[in-house]
């Protein structure tokens, strides 16, 4: 997804590839902000998926996984970022230093991410991505259906959070103006 996202962005290779600062941010973004929300969010996942194919769940356990695991993934992608982008102004000086500033620019990154307008897109689709093996695994399970199936339910899915997080963030963005 990162190399894609730099490949695409106009101008935006040549620009890391001179080094220097341009490099260092971009790095420094990706190892404190990327790499952070993809694992945690994903291990949030795969441990609710754990919880609901233990030997004794139920199948209301694989319901309650597959319809908890989407709100889980989308309240800890927003959370996470809100968190990070808040110590990064205290740690790097983001944002001008200041907190408020961080806070109010998670929501207007976020309604972008999902048209891979910038690096939070590659997180989400990183995210995604990693949460399509296990929305196969539950859907297969809860609803036993054909083969061909089974990979459009879990795009659904996918599509569904992408949607869910720019109207999420379109409405915080919209309560930060009033």
């Amino acid at each position: 997804m990162l190399a894609l996202y730099v490949a695409l962005t106009p101008g935006f290779a040549a620009m890391l590839s001179g080094g220097g600062i341009p490099l260092a941010r971009f790095l420094r973004q990706v190892l404190s902000n990327g790499l952070i929300v993809i694992f945690v969010v994903n291990y949030a996942g795969c441990f609710l998926f754990a919880w609901s194919t233990r030997a004794d769940a139920s199948s209301r356990d694989l319901r309650r996984a597959l319809w908890c695991d989407l709100p889980l993934r989308l309240g800890l992608f927003i959370t996470l970022h809100a968190a990070i982008y808040v110590l990064s102004a205290d740690w790097f000086g983001s944002f001008g230093g200041s907190r408020l500033t961080a806070l109010g620019v998670v929501a207007p990154t976020l309604a972008r991410s999902a048209f891979f307008d910038n690096i939070s897109g590659v997180y989400l689709y990183a995210v995604l991505l990693g949460a399509m093996p296990v929305w196969l695994s539950l859907g297969q399970r809860i609803w036993p259906v054909p083969g061909w199936a089974a990979p459009l339910l879990a795009l659904c899915l996918g599509v569904g959070m992408a949607a869910a997080l720019t109207v999420l963030a379109v409405m915080i963005r919209g309560l930060q103006a009033a």
